[in-house]
């Protein structure tokens, strides 16, 4: 059964274990923060791999900036980033995503992510198409801002090293790694990168355990 101490304890032996293995991650690979927010919505559902491909044809374009995203009709955007998969829904999402900065911040991200984290938070996830990991990701990565970021790996993970008793939903997870790890943008990406890490290349759907940096750890591979 799982106890608010042991939870600690595990949180920071994982984080702490996984950056010594690992080192830093340098997470998210993008060259600006538009970037950033392009990427958080293209990779859902799909592998990055993908994304870098719908990426580089964006940039190809010319149309890695709000007005230019704003101007390219849904069609010929989501052309662009076919390569991303679920490719016209993505579009809306983009377009949706455009419009309200433009129209609402001036085409600022740092306005849209202005004032406090829970605020910024709610602006995002009133945008279609705007989930908790992906607007998550978009305050940690894209703003700066010390926000947890959940996800399929994270889930997995704790389930298995016996952090929850069965199931938690998305914000039970972020409130209690939020709860543990100090509010450092730094620790909190590097923490989620990691997690992602030692998720693709250990803690998959068959967990491959061996040479995994916490396979000594409590855990059990078939959860």
């Amino acid at each position: 059964m799982t106890t608010p101490e042991k939870n600690n304890r595990g949180i920071r032996a994982i984080y702490d274990t996984l950056l010594a293995a690992y080192g830093p991650q340098r997470w998210w690979p993008a060259e600006t923060p538009t970037e950033v927010v392009i990427g958080a919505i293209l990779t859902q559902n799909t592998a990055w791999t993908n994304v870098e491909r719908a990426i580089a044809n964006l940039r190809g374009a010319d149309c890695l900036t709000w007005p230019a995203l704003r101007a390219i009709s849904a069609e010929d955007l989501g052309e662009l980033i076919r390569p991303s998969g679920y490719f016209r829904v993505k579009s809306k999402r983009l377009k949706a995503f455009t419009d309200v900065i433009c129209r609402d911040f001036g085409g600022s991200l740092d306005r849209l992510l202005d004032g406090g984290i829970d605020a910024a938070r709610e602006r995002l996830l009133a945008i279609h198409g705007i989930g908790p990991e992906t607007a998550d990701s978009i305050l940690l990565y894209a703003g700066g801002r010390p926000s947890f970021v959940i996800d399929t790996y994270t889930h997995r993970l704790v389930r298995r090293h016996f952090l929850i008793d069965g199931e938690a939903d998305y914000e039970s997870l972020r409130a209690m790694f939020q709860a543990v790890v100090d509010p450092d943008t730094g620790v909190y990406n590097e923490y989620h990168a990691l997690i992602v890490r030692v998720g693709k290349e250990h803690c998959r759907v068959r967990a491959r355990c061996d040479g995994c940096p916490i396979a000594h750890l409590p855990h059990d591979e078939t959860l």
